[in-house]
C-alpha cells in the first residue's frame, strides 16, 4: 500500500474552464471499464439490430435527358425543346416519383397483390438505429395524390392501389448523376432480381410518359388549329365578299390586265415613285419662288444658297475681292484718275456683269428643273392611274376599296399560315420524338445495400463511447466526496496537508504480529505511512513559519473518518522525533483516545475542569510511546460548557509552556458544537476528511464555520485507496513515493 503526502500539491492542470489533457486521461483511466462496458453493450445492440434486419438490395437504372432535335419537314415544332436546367431536372425527378407514373408500374407489374409492396404488405423492421433515425426525421404524412384524367377530373383509385403506390414511393430513389444530364433511378427490394426489374419498369414508364405527353400536346394543338381554321376561313370569305360588294355598289370596274399583272409590291413601288416625284417638284418650286421673290424685291440674290453654291460665281467673287483690294491700295497713293485705278474699275465692271449673267443662267436653270419635275410627276401619276384603271374614280372610293382589299389579303395570308401549321402538327402527332432514353438498364445486385453492417457497427461503437463517457461523467458528478487536492483547494480554499493511505490488516502485520496503526511508525519508521505522517507534521509547522503552532486540534465532519487515529499517530511520530508531546482527549461524548490508552475509567479532563483533581493526577505517561496523555475522565451532561470554560483556556496556556506539541482530539463538527468551541483556544486546526466518502457540502459548511477564526491549517485525506487514487493523477498524490524513486532513498 502507498502512503504519501500531498501538502500544497496540485494536480498541475490548467485553470478552470480550460481543457486539461492530463485530467482527461486520468478520467479515462478511472472509468475505462464502465466506458468500455457501455460501448460493448452498444455494439452488442448494433449486432442484434443487424441480425434482425432483412437484407435489402438496390438496383439502379440510368436515364439520359436530352432535348428533342428532330424536326418536321417544315422545320417547325409544335412543342418547344425542354431547357435542361437544375429546376427542370428537379421537376423530372418529381415526375418519376409521382403517383400517375408509379400507377403505370403498379398496373404493368401487377404489384397490388405483391407480398412485399402490396397494400397489405408489412413495412418490416428496419432495426433499432433505423427506427431512431425515422423517429427524429419523421414528417407529417401527406395524402397520396390522385392522377388527373385528360378532361381535368381526378381519377378515383382503389385504396389498395393507393397503398401500393405509397409503398413504391418509399423505396424509389431518384437522383442526378453529378452535373450530367443523367438521372439514377434506384429501387430497393429484398429480391435482387425484383429490384432490377422494377427499376427498369420505372425507367420505361418515364420514357413512355414523355412520349404520351408529347403526343397529347401535339394532338391538343392540332385540335385547336382545326377549330381556328374554321373561323379564319369564314373571315376570309367575308372579307372577299366585302370587296366584291363594294365594287358592285360603287360601279367600280374590275381591274384590267394591268391590275392583274401588277402585284401589291409593284403598286407600292409606283406609289413610292409618285411620292418622290411630288417631293422633288415641291422642292424645285420652292427654290424658284425664293429666287423670284429676291429679284422682285431687289434683295441680295448672291446670298441665296444656289448662288453661293455656284463654282463660277465663287471664282468671280474671289477675283472681285482681289481687284477691290488692289484698287484700295492704289487709291491710297494716287487719285481716282490714275490710269491703273481706272483700269481696275473697268475690270470690276466686267466682273459684275459676268456675275449677273451667271445668276440669270442659274435662275433659268432652276425654272427648267421645276418644269421637268412637274412633267415627271405628271407622268408618274398617269402611269399609276393607267395601271389601276382608276383614272376617273373618286379618290375616297379608291382608298376604301384598297382598305377592303388589304383586309382580304391579310385574312388570306393568315389562313394559309394556319393551314400549313395544322398540317405540321398533324405530322408531329404521329412522329415518335424522344426526350429521354435508358442508357444503362438495371442489373440484379450481388451485394445487399442494407443493412450497412460497417456503418451500423461504427455508429454503435461511437454512440456507446459517447454514452459511456457521459454516464461516467455523471457518476463522477454524483460522487459526493473529495478525491483530488485540486478539489480541496478550489472548493474549500485550504491546502491539502497530507494523504494517508488505508491500512489493511496485511499491511499492519509484521513478523506475524498485527500492529496498531499508531504504533506502526515506531516499528516501521522508514515506511511510506510513516513518511506521510512526518510530512503532515511538517506541513502543519510550515502553515505559520513565523509562529509555528504548538497547540493543534484534530477534528472531522462526521464519525468514522479516522481523526482519532490520525491524532494519536501524529503524537507518536512527534514523540519518536524527540519532542515532548501531550495528547488531550476532548471528545467527552465518545472518548476514543482514552479507550485506546485504556484510560477511559481513569480521572481525566472532566474531573480537572469540575474541580477536586490536580493536573498531575490526570496526566498519564505512556513509556512505550514516550508521550503524555490526558484522558476524557468522568461522564458529563454538559460538554460545551466545560470545554468553553476559562479554566480549560488557562490549562492550555500552561501546557503550551511545558510541551513542544499539544494535540487535542475533539468530536466531529457535524453532530456537535464542541470542536468550534475548542478551536477558539488552539493555534491551528487539522481537518480530517475520509477520501471519496464524506459529502463535499458538509465539509465545506464545517470548514466555513471554522475558517471564521482562520485557524484551519489544512485538510488531511484519510483512508485513501491507492489503487483508485492513482487514477486521479499520478503526481497529484506524490505517487513517486511508491515507485523506484522512493525505494532509491528509503528501505525498510
Amino acid at each position: 500500500m502507498n502512503s504519501h503526502a500531498g501538502a500544497d500539491v496540485r494536480s498541475g492542470g490548467p485553470d478552470d474552464g480550460d481543457f486539461d489533457v492530463r485530467e482527461a486521461l486520468n478520467f479515462a483511466w478511472r472509468q475505462w471499464k464502465f466506458i468500455l462496458g457501455v460501448a460493448a453493450l452498444a455494439i452488442l445492440l448494433g449486432a442484434i439490430d443487424i441480425s434482425r434486419q432483412t437484407p435489402l438490395y438496390t438496383a439502379s437504372a440510368q436515364l439520359l435527358l436530352e432535348p428533342n432535335k428532330a424536326r418536321s419537314l417544315s422545320g417547325q415544332d409544335i412543342q418547344a425543346d425542354m431547357q435542361l436546367d437544375a429546376a427542370t431536372i428537379e421537376s423530372q425527378v418529381a415526375v418519376i416519383k409521382s403517383t400517375a407514373l408509379l400507377r403505370r408500374v403498379v398496373d404493368k407489374e401487377k404489384l397490388v397483390n405483391d407480398p412485399e409492396f402490396g397494400a397489405g404488405a408489412s413495412a418490416g423492421s428496419g432495426g433499432i438505429f433505423t427506427s431512431i433515425k425515422n423517429f427524429f426525421n419523421r414528417e407529417p404524412q401527406e395524402e397520396t395524390q390522385r392522377p388527373v384524367m385528360p378532361d381535368g377530373r381526378l381519377e378515383s383509385l382503389p385504396p389498395e392501389v393507393i397503398g401500393t403506390i405509397g409503398n413504391l414511393q418509399g423505396v424509389v430513389d431518384v437522383s442526378r448523376a453529378g452535373e450530367a444530364l443523367v438521372l439514377n433511378i434506384a429501387f430497393t427490394s429484398a429480391d435482387p432480381r425484383k429490384a432490377a426489374r422494377l427499376a427498369n419498369a420505372v425507367a420505361d414508364a418515364y420514357v413512355v410518359d414523355k412520349l404520351d405527353a408529347r403526343f397529347e400536346a401535339a394532338k391538343s394543338a392540332s385540335n385547336w388549329l382545326s377549330d381556328r381554321l374554321v373561323d379564319l376561313r369564314e373571315q376570309l370569305r367575308a372579307s372577299e365578299e366585302a370587296v366584291a360588294k363594294y365594287r358592285a355598289d360603287n360601279n367600280l370596274p374590275l381591274a384590267g390586265s394591268a391590275d392583274v399583272s401588277l402585284s401589291q409590291e409593284q403598286l407600292a413601288q409606283l406609289n413610292g415613285h409618285l411620292v418622290a416625284a411630288r417631293a422633288e417638284t415641291a422642292e424645285k418650286k420652292a427654290r424658284l419662288e425664293l429666287l423670284q421673290r429676291a429679284q422682285a424685291n431687289g434683295g441680295n440674290i448672291s446670298a441665296l444658297p444656289d448662288v453661293m453654291n455656284s463654282g463660277a460665281i465663287a471664282d468671280l467673287r474671289r477675283q472681285e475681292n482681289d481687284i477691290t483690294r488692289q484698287e484700295a491700295d492704289l487709291r491710297a497713293r494716287y487719285s481716282d484718275r490714275y490710269p491703273a485705278v481706272v483700269n481696275l474699275r473697268a475690270q470690276l465692271s466686267d466682273i459684275h456683269r459676268a456675275i449677273g449673267a451667271e445668276i440669270t443662267r442659274l435662275t433659268t436653270g432652276i425654272a427648267n428643273e421645276y418644269a421637268l419635275a412637274q412633267a415627271r410627276q405628271t407622268a408618274v401619276e398617269k402611269t399609276l392611274r393607267d395601271a389601276t384603271g382608276q383614272s376617273d374614280i373618286d379618290s375616297t372610293k379608291l382608298i376604301t376599296l384598297r382598305e377592303l382589299e388589304r383586309t382580304a389579303a391579310v385574312n388570306k395570308s393568315l389562313f394559309e399560315n394556319f393551314l400549313a401549321r395544322a398540317k405540321v402538327t398533324s405530322e408531329e402527332s404521329t412522329f415518335e420524338a424522344k426526350d429521354a432514353r435508358v442508357i444503362s438498364p438495371a442489373q440484379p445486385p450481388n451485394i445487399p445495400s442494407s443493412p450497412k453492417t460497417q456503418q451500423i457497427m461504427i455508429a454503435a461503437a461511437l454512440l456507446g463511447l459517447m454514452a459511456g463517457v457521459g454516464g461516467a461523467y455523471l457518476l463522477e458528478m454524483l460522487n459526493a466526496g473529495f478525491t483530488t487536492p485540486r478539489q480541496v483547494e478550489d472548493l474549500l480554499d485550504v491546502p491539502l496537508l497530507a494523504s494517508i493511505s488505508k491500512m489493511e490488516a496485511r499491511d499492519l502485520t509484521v513478523d506475524g504480529q498485527t500492529l496498531s496503526i499508531p504504533s506502526y511508525p515506531m516499528v516501521k519508521p522508514l515506511s511510506r505511512f510513516s513518511e506521510a505522517i512526518r510530512s503532515l507534521r511538517n506541513a502543519v509547522q510550515m502553515s505559520d513559519v513565523d509562529k509555528p503552532p504548538k497547540v493543534l486540534q484534530v477534528t472531522s465532519t462526521i464519525p468514522g473518518e479516522g481523526k482519532t487515529t490520525i491524532c494519536i499517530t501524529m503524537a507518536v511520530s512527534a514523540a519518536q522525533s524527540g519532542q515532548r508531546v501531550l495528547l488531550i482527549d476532548c471528545d467527552l461524548r465518545h472518548p476514543s483516545t482514552s479507550r485506546h490508552f485504556k484510560a477511559d475509567a481513569a480521572a481525566g479532563l472532566v474531573d480537572y475542569l469540575v474541580g477536586g483533581t490536580e493536573l498531575s493526577q490526570i496526566v498519564v505517561y505512556d513509556e512505550s510511546l514516550r508521550l503524555w496523555v490526558i484522558p476524557a475522565g468522568a461522564k458529563t451532561q454538559n460538554p460545551p460548557d466545560l470545554l468553553g470554560s476559562e479554566k480549560l483556556k488557562t490549562l492550555l496556556d500552561a501546557l503550551r509552556q511545558k510541551f513542544d506539541l499539544v494535540l487535542i482530539d475533539t468530536p466531529p463538527m457535524g453532530p456537535v458544537l464542541d470542536p468550534l468551541i475548542v478551536s477558539n483556544m488552539v493555534d491551528k486546526v487539522i481537518y480530517v476528511v475520509r477520501w471519496a466518502a464524506t459529502a463535499r457540502e458538509m465539509i465545506q459548511h464545517s470548514i466555513q464555520r471554522l475558517s471564521g477564526h482562520r485557524k484551519v491549517a489544512g485538510v488531511v485525506f484519510n483512508y485513501v485507496i491507492d489503487a483508485q487514487a492513482q487514477k486521479y493523477g499520478k503526481y497529484a498524490y506524490s505517487y513517486y513515493y511508491g515507485g523506484r524513486y522512493y525505494k532509491k532513498y528509503y528501505s525498510e
